[in-house]
């Protein structure tokens, strides 16, 4: 099975290459992106069945990851979501694990990222 993607990120340089890594990863399909807080809570709102993994950035062009995070737990507290953000730490770890996210990651651990990508679309992780 395909896992759908929603990704937040608002630099559409990263997003452009969150994109193209997440194609390249068996099992995972990005079905939509957002920029803003306020354009990803409309796009959840608008398609509560049309994903399964949220990609979230915490620091976005207007608002706010967390607010993205909440808002899709509150809506479908079933779907996973996974922080990938520069700006971690250890207190915003904490919150973001507390909102309902999954796991969080720094981007500068893109190899740890990469793996529990892999092990959650259910293929094997890439050596490290």
């Amino acid at each position: 099975m395909t896992l759908r993607v929603f990704l937040v990120e608002d630099l559409p340089q990263m997003r452009e290459l969150l994109g193209e890594l997440i194609r390249t990863i068996g099992g995972l399909r990005v079905v939509a992106s957002a920029g803003t807080e306020a354009e990803a809570k409309l796009w959840l709102e608008d398609n509560p069945g049309a994903w399964d993994l949220a990609v979230v950035d915490l620091v976005l062009e207007q608002g706010s990851g967390m607010g993205v995070i909440a808002r899709a737990k509150a809506l479908t507290p079933h779907k996973r979501i996974v922080v990938f953000s520069s700006y971690i730490t250890p207190g915003m770890r904490a919150h973001c694990l507390k909102l309902g996210a999954e796991a969080v990651f720094e981007k500068a651990d893109t190899g740890g990222f990469i793996r529990w990508l892999h092990a959650t679309a259910g293929g094997s992780a890439p050596p490290a």
